[in-house]
């Protein structure tokens, strides 16, 4: 954004802007029935920079956060931010070799972790030379009373933030982030797709440890003074319910999973008021369209969907609120550019399947100390994402499965994601997935695995029934070898379905 000043802190832009224009008092955040202030979010800010600084903590250095959303992750992250270092937010739920990598591969010279997760950095400190400091904060985290930090001196090109994608087929590596990446995309996104104004609340199911739900939380809101719902528990279909009856937001963020398993709970219409969600958007895996039905259908609610990356930050192409297609993703977020293009880089046609490339002003410029991933990745101004779409005539984008995931068979494409919407419009299945592997003669062939809904009974008719009902609806070729029933699917924290666990099975 060339309207960016070139001296840029995120911190003062989302946080002590607002104080200074006057908006101190208005609710930054809710966090267990109270309301938390952007003038308390500012001077809880000041008082952690304040004891991080005195703690040694540099511009550019590395803190890992490993905090679930409550105000200690809010203080923490802007206090980081502030002070010119670099935040690298991380899932509290990883083991205490995963913390070890992250550890050792950001060089972290101070670790932010809560409680639970403090004897497993404990655990591996001793092999993690970088580290100088640990400390262990509750929900809150104060530093010295009346503490006082002057922003850094830092510029709109800056790095702040590392995103550690989820590490599905690999170690985790980690997109460099600006100051201006922040407020670009808050500005591309949260406001000029989701409309997201003062008087809007966020509640997010996807946790502020990864890219999606940082926006999502903690700057999408507070680009206009707006406000979020921290939950620090990963929430059950019926805490989500609970939280929106309780807390009143006007949008309401989570992936497919989330969705589907919400539609299982009874009476949950009745149960809990609904009224205040202008919309819910979905994100993290493809959206089924019979999940988009039944969510609209039951509740009233347009179902949002939308993709994005760590790499891009946030979402670059997407649906608009009122007007989502059913089984699109949407259409380009204004601010970036895609190609289409096939194995050789040629642009493909409308309607066919092609690599997304994608330009904009959030992408990184590279992965952390990964330089083979970097060229391979990020091509000049533009970024290989790795996925397959088709674009229409009309401008909407339509998801056909990860580059890596699609199957040929018979010589022909397969999309694993068409196979798994025709899946879910059975009313036995609550959710599937569609990965290749190799039968009796090396052939690949196509193989399902389906959850079923709850109390659907499992027979032994039932997966014939599943290949009969693809059968009418698909041609031959593309329509399972082997459909297997399984208690869930495997997943990483963000909600992604892990393929090659499947594909080893």
């Amino acid at each position: 954004m060339t309207d960016l000043p070139t001296g840029l802190n995120a911190a003062t832009f989302f946080v002590d802007r607002h104080v200074a224009e006057g908006r101190g008092a208005r609710t930054a955040f809710r966090f267990r029935g109270r309301s938390l202030t952007y003038a308390e979010v500012a001077a809880g800010v000041d008082a952690v920079a304040a004891d991080l600084a005195r703690r040694g903590l540099d511009a550019e250095d590395r803190v890992l956060l490993a905090l679930p959303d409550a105000p200690a992750l809010v203080t923490a992250f802007w206090a980081v931010v502030k002070l010119g270092a670099v935040a690298v937010p991380v899932s509290t739920l990883m083991a205490a070799d995963e913390y070890e990598f992250l550890l050792n591969d950001s060089r972290a010279r101070l670790a932010v972790v809560a409680e639970e997760v403090a004897p497993r950095v404990a655990a591996v400190r001793a092999r993690a030379p970088w580290l100088r400091d640990v400390l262990v904060a509750g929900d809150e985290l104060a530093g010295a009373p009346g503490g006082r930090a002057a922003a850094a001196s830092t510029t709109r090109e800056d790095v702040m933030y590392w995103g550690y994608t989820s590490g599905s087929t690999g170690a985790p590596k980690a997109a460099v982030h600006s100051h201006k990446d922040f407020v670009a995309a808050a500005e591309l996104v949260g406001r000029g797709v989701f409309g997201l104004g003062p008087d809007d609340r966020t509640f997010s199911a996807s946790k502020m440890s990864f890219a999606f739900g940082l926006g999502n939380t903690l700057y999408f809101p507070a680009l206009t003074g707006g406000s979020a719902v921290l939950v620090p528990e990963r929430p059950t279909p019926e805490q989500a319910f609970a939280v929106v009856a309780a807390e009143r937001p006007t949008v309401f963020f989570a992936v497919p999973t989330l969705y589907a398993r919400m539609l299982e709970v009874e009476d949950a219409e009745h149960r809990w008021d609904l009224s205040t969600l202008r919309y819910c958007v979905s994100s993290g895996e493809a959206l089924p369209p019979a999940l988009f039905d039944r969510w609209g259908e039951r509740f009233g609610l347009e179902l949002v969907d939308v993709v994005g990356s760590t790499e891009n930050l946030h979402d670059f192409i997407a649906n608009r609120p009122g007007e989502a297609r059913r089984g699109s993703v949407g259409r380009l977020v204004p601010g970036f550019e895609a190609r289409l293009v096939d194995d050789e880089g040629r642009p493909v046609p409308a309607d066919a399947v092609g690599h997304l490339l994608i330009k904009g002003e959030t992408t990184a410029p590279c992965y952390w100390n990964r330089l083979e991933r970097t060229r391979r990745t990020m091509l000049g101004e533009w970024l290989r994402t790795g996925d397959m779409f088709a674009r229409d005539a009309d401008g909407f984008f339509y998801f056909a499965g990860r580059a890596d995931d699609m199957l040929k068979v018979g010589g022909q494409w397969v999309s694993p994601t068409e196979l798994e919407a025709h899946l879910g419009e059975h009313p036995a299945v609550l959710e599937a997935a569609v990965v290749g592997r190799p039968d009796a003669d090396g052939l690949v062939r196509a193989h399902a695995a389906v959850v079923l809904r709850e109390g659907v009974a499992v027979g032994t008719a039932l997966a014939g029934e599943l290949r009969r009902f693809l059968a009418a609806r698909l041609p031959g070729y593309k329509v399972p070898r082997a459909i297997e029933i399984v208690a869930e699917l495997p997943k990483t924290a963000t909600g992604k379905i892990q393929r090659f666990r499947l594909r080893a099975d």
